[in-house]
């Protein structure tokens, strides 16, 4: 599947903010067998006064951006062409859950995908007593690693409801838990939470999601969205398998990943640092469209 991908992040500033700078995070990764970035551009208006595109750590795109003068308005845009590739049934030959860690002490690498890098806390994310009761409770009888982060998924699915109002970006993982309510963001820091208690490597996936409209509406345009998942290494013969917690399924031709991160704050797509006095007002606006 091949989709045109367009996203812009303004926020406005009263009065004006000062000089800042703002790293970005929002063109898509090529995934070899999996995704490929066949053309993407990431835009600032206004342009920067300096301006530095690279790769992080984990592989991520980046593109950071310095302002010397005031703004009243900063919008940050993408225009990606991507093709995102099916992936084939495999069979389920991750070891159980017990025999994880030592499959992982076969890994010493400490390359990006390194699973290492994913088990201990995170800044956003650390494992939590109260979190990991609930995990052993809800993948108790997975028989392997792969049926655990399936059975912890669908019970955040069945027990969490999704609420855009009831969570900010800086809740806490313990915080959407107890309350039950959150958007993907705090699904996905629940669940790695959840994982990295019961020892799997958990990593946080940002991305883009293909969203249809009610049966008999048009598509609205700007109505798609940036999406948060999960990643979860579940033994050297299956390794890494992505899945969506917010909609109970493995990650598939409609989630386009932006960057893999050990919780939000290393993938979040826009971070900055502003002088500011005033107030701030952010809009966004996604559409992801298959071409056909």
């Amino acid at each position: 599947m091949i989709y045109d991908i367009t996203a812009r992040i303004t926020t406005s500033y009263i009065p004006a903010a000062g000089a800042g700078r703002h790293v970005v995070r929002l063109e898509p990764l090529s995934i070899p067998g999996t995704q490929r970035l066949i053309a993407g551009e990431v835009r600032a208006d206004p342009p920067p006064d300096e301006r530095l595109d690279r790769t992080d750590f984990f592989g991520n795109a980046v593109t950071e951006c310095a302002y010397l003068a005031g703004l009243d308005a900063l919008t940050f845009s993408l225009r990606a062409t991507v093709e995102r590739l099916a992936q084939p049934v495999t069979l389920d030959l991750s070891p159980p859950l017990p025999r994880l860690a030592a499959e992982l002490d076969e890994r010493p690498s400490l390359a990006a995908d390194a699973p290492h890098h994913f088990l201990a806390a995170s800044d956003r994310v650390a494992p939590l007593p109260a979190i990991t009761r609930y995990a052993r409770e809800v993948t108790a009888g997975a028989s392997t690693t792969l049926e655990t982060v399936r059975a912890l998924g669908a019970a955040l699915h069945r027990d969490m409801s999704f609420d855009p109002s009831a969570t900010t970006v800086e809740t806490l993982p313990i915080e959407a838990f107890e309350a039950r309510h959150g958007v993907c963001q705090d699904f996905a820091h629940v669940m790695i939470a959840a994982l990295r208690g019961l020892g799997v490597p958990a990593a946080y996936v940002s991305g883009f999601l293909r969203t249809l409209p009610p049966p008999g509406q048009e598509r609205l345009e700007g109505a798609d969205a940036m999406h948060a998942w999960i990643r979860a290494w579940t033994g050297i013969e299956t390794g890494w398998i992505e899945f969506d917690p917010t909609n109970d399924c493995l990650a598939g031709t409609d989630h386009i990943v932006v960057g893999y991160g050990r919780d939000y704050g290393d993938v979040a797509p826009v971070r900055g640092i502003l002088r500011l006095s005033g107030r701030q007002k952010g809009t966004q606006a996604v559409d992801v469209v298959p071409r056909p």
